[in-house]
């Protein structure tokens, strides 16, 4: 009998863990472009207010859910006009209604907010643009041209753009 308890007690451990893996608020995304790849989890809105309950204004934000989000560049670029060597960076962001300053951090593989500012490779500002439409799930997108991309954020009804060159 205590060998049927403990077997229910696995079965509904694991139907639970898959259920949570399975069903996460903020699902793992991952943007592939030709200079440029990005893996980050969404956060959605779910009725609550982006710049306030949600990466409140003027504080640094971990540009996602969950993991802090990293930006991977297949060689050198520009990005907002700075130098960066091609590696791996974690991308935070500090929104502000009228612009977003746009952070590469050289520390990699934190969880959450843990972020040491003497670790930041560079900032850039990059102004908010109001979108057509609200976005739910912040997301982010690479739009690649000829020898440039547009690494673009959008969540409610903010877009934000930092232009990356190669």
């Amino acid at each position: 009998m205590k060998q049927i308890g403990m077997m229910v007690m696995a079965l509904l451990l694991t139907v639970t863990f898959t259920y949570a893996q399975d069903n996460k608020q903020s699902p793992k995304a991952t943007v592939d472009g030709k200079v440029i790849d990005v893996t980050y989890n969404q956060p959605s809105l779910r009725g609550r207010a982006f710049g306030k309950e949600l990466a409140p204004y003027g504080k640094v934000w971990r540009t996602g859910a969950d993991a802090a989000t990293t930006v991977v560049f297949a060689k050198d670029v520009k990005f907002g006009g700075k130098d960066v060597k091609a590696g791996t960076y974690t991308l935070y962001t500090i929104p502000t209604e009228k612009e977003w300053t746009v952070i590469l951090n050289k520390q990699n593989g934190q969880w959450g907010t843990v972020y040491d500012e003497k670790q930041d490779l560079l900032r850039v500002t990059a102004p908010v643009k109001k979108a057509s439409s609200p976005t739910e799930k912040f997301t982010i997108k690479v739009d690649d041209k000829a020898n440039a991309s547009d690494l673009v954020m959008m969540w409610a009804d903010a877009t934000v753009s930092v232009p990356v060159t190669y």
